[in-house]
């Protein structure tokens, strides 16, 4: 991964930015030598955005577990059913 100035951001915004769309690899913009932000491309920010969603999903299906809030497929199916006619 590269890394660039925020000064560097500045002066420059319009080739990282396609370097970014052209390489799809992330900068890491730093201030004052510290890790400031990333600049990533669209599609990679998307895509990383429908993993969170999947991955909190799955927390949230181990959490209903560990709290014993699960149902057998009986019970949700006899709770469907008025909506499966």
């Amino acid at each position: 991964m590269r890394t660039e100035l925020v000064t560097t951001l500045k002066r420059q915004a319009t080739e990282l930015l396609a370097d970014i769309e052209r390489d799809r690899q992330p900068i890491l913009i730093t201030q004052h030598g510290l890790p400031s932000a990333y600049l990533i491309d669209v599609e990679s920010f998307q895509r990383m955005q429908r993993r969170m969603a999947v991955l909190e999903g799955v927390a949230r299906g181990e959490q209903a577990v560990a709290e014993g809030r699960t149902s057998t497929q009986a019970q949700a199916m006899k709770r469907l059913s008025r909506w499966l006619k």
